[in-house]
């Protein structure tokens, strides 16, 4: 098992890219924190996914762009568990609208959610790993939209341009400690809130034929590499994006 006996927060677990980490983290041996928003039961799909694989699940509900939940995530975390070894800041929110319409209050959110909180779980998180000793992995789920401009979603992408470099900084600085940190960048990748897209037969033409690869990603082609970076055979990577795409940022340019 990759990841025996490693303890792991996976923020926004309920459901997605997230669930999908949080059940692959948990087949490798890691316990896992399962961070959501919302009723309690949002989080039970993935906590049964994680049972039917035999592995350890806490369900804790945290606001990623509140200070004082970031920390009682992390404090609930070691209070189960004893320790944590692992960070994946996957909790994200995005609102499409033109530049000339976008309200300004839905800019702070998108920052605040998509760049704060990373930020905030990050800082508490790294805090924890340099007073255990012993090091640590982070890891961000970002997009290609860290490089690639998507018109209506300009609030996202400058979340994700500013994660790109967040990451890079804090991965130089963590590195004494023995704490690497990376992102991973997803494109477009089947979850449940894309269901209509791919229900629409010119919607989801327009999306393949982005694609080189010709299909849509799984949370799985996600959550394999993100178990990699979390274990002990990534120790020498750090400060850097990779693409799980199937090749649709390589082709945007020739679109």
């Amino acid at each position: 098992m990759k990841l025996k006996d490693k303890v792991a927060i996976v923020t926004g677990a309920a459901t997605g890219i997230g669930q999908g980490i949080a059940e692959a983290f948990a087949a490798e041996g890691a316990a896992v924190v399962v961070d959501y928003v919302g009723k309690p039961e949002a989080a039970d799909e993935t906590q049964a996914r994680i049972r039917a694989v035999k592995g350890k699940a806490l369900a804790v509900a945290g606001d990623v762009s509140d200070p004082t939940q970031v920390q009682a995530l992390v404090d609930r975390c070691v209070k189960e568990f004893g320790r944590l070894d692992i960070l994946v800041n996957n909790a994200g929110i995005e609102f499409k609208r033109p530049f000339l319409e976008y309200p300004f209050d839905l800019w702070q959110k998108t920052i605040a959610v998509d760049l704060s909180g990373p930020w905030l779980c990050a800082q508490a998180a790294a805090r924890q790993m340099v007073k255990q000793g012993g090091g640590g992995r982070i890891v961000n789920i970002s997009s290609i939209h860290e490089d690639l401009p998507m018109p209506t979603n300009a609030a996202y992408c400058a979340a994700k341009g500013g994660l790109r470099m967040m990451m890079r900084t804090i991965a130089v600085e963590l590195a004494p400690h023995q704490i690497t940190v990376n992102n991973i960048g997803p494109g477009a990748i089947f979850t449940p809130i894309d269901k209509e897209v791919e229900e629409d037969p010119s919607l989801n033409a327009q999306i393949l034929a982005e694609i080189p690869l010709g299909r849509w990603g799984q949370p799985s082609d996600v959550a394999q590499l993100a178990v990699y970076l979390c274990s002990d055979a990534a120790a020498y990577i750090t400060g850097s994006t990779y693409f799980v795409d199937g090749g649709m940022l390589r082709n945007a340019g020739s679109l």
